[in-house]
């Protein structure tokens, strides 16, 4: 193979990652339809993609979604690429405004993983590092990123939920935690009143790709000792004026990607 065939090769294998991380899943016919090519072409790119576990079939076997290595270099690249220390920079101001511990969090497979965390300076805390990850169905933006993704994948997540119990407050009833989702989604606000450790409450505000996609989670925790979720929810402007910042920072997707997702949001809209 000559070098501009390689060449012509990764662009196009990289074409098919950009277009299956805007979306839950792809068929082999929507690939081809948004690459221009033909469906041959496009089925050994993912052959070879699919070996090299940078794509997988969806959990239906009808579709294809990016691996496990793809979303990791994708966490990596937003924990550490430029835009990571003007993303700081409002957590730092949040949490000084609100003086609890905040942080940014995005979905990852069945659980949270947190980008950023500013820790408050008060000794009563819980540390977590970036790059920790948390449950979905006990925490504040665990919860409202669920909340916010379609109706079929939401249901597909809560059904393989372990659902554990981790308080006495922790949801772990599937027909209850859909049910608390679908307040979530109305709200557009995250709560968590002591499910993930006794004594802390939190609560979460979406950061918006546009009108149909969160990017992201801004989150402000507290212990019981200082606050309580109402006492959390009065700083709820501060939270939305963070989020709309740090929305600011975020690439607009593609007009082709934009299609797709709301198309299928859409649909959900009509499931609700």
């Amino acid at each position: 193979m000559t070098s501009n065939q390689s060449n012509a090769a990764a662009v196009r294998a990289f074409r098919v990652l950009e277009l299956l991380a805007g979306v839950e899943s792809m068929s082999l016919m929507q690939l081809a339809n948004g690459l221009e090519l033909p469906k041959q072409t496009v089925h050994r790119i993912l052959t070879t993609l699919c070996a090299a576990d940078l794509v997988i079939r969806d959990v239906d076997g009808r579709g294809y979604e990016c691996g496990r290595r793809v979303r990791n270099m994708s966490l990596a690249l937003l924990m550490h690429s430029g835009p990571a220390t003007a993303r700081h920079a409002v957590l730092r101001k949040l949490g000084e405004r609100i003086g609890e511990t905040v942080n940014l969090t995005v979905l990852d497979g069945d659980e949270v993983v947190y980008l950023d965390r500013v820790e408050t300076a008060s000794p009563l805390r819980m540390h977590l590092q970036p790059g920790s990850h948390v449950p979905l169905h006990c925490t504040s933006s665990g919860k409202l990123l669920l909340s916010l993704q379609p109706a079929a994948l939401r249901n597909r997540i809560v059904d393989a939920l372990p659902l554990k119990k981790m308080t006495d407050f922790t949801i772990i009833d599937a027909a209850h935690l859909r049910q608390d989702l679908v307040e979530t989604r109305k709200r557009r606000i995250g709560l968590n009143d002591q499910e993930f450790i006794h004594g802390m409450v939190s609560i979460a505000v979406p950061v918006m790709r546009d009108a149909y996609r969160a990017w992201a989670a801004i989150a402000v925790q507290a212990p019981l000792a200082r606050s309580d979720i109402n006492g959390l929810l009065e700083h709820l402007p501060a939270l939305r004026e963070a989020a709309a910042a740090i929305a600011a920072m975020v690439t607009p997707p593609t007009p082709a990607r934009v299609h797709v997702q709301r198309d299928t949001h859409a649909a959900d809209a009509e499931q609700l």
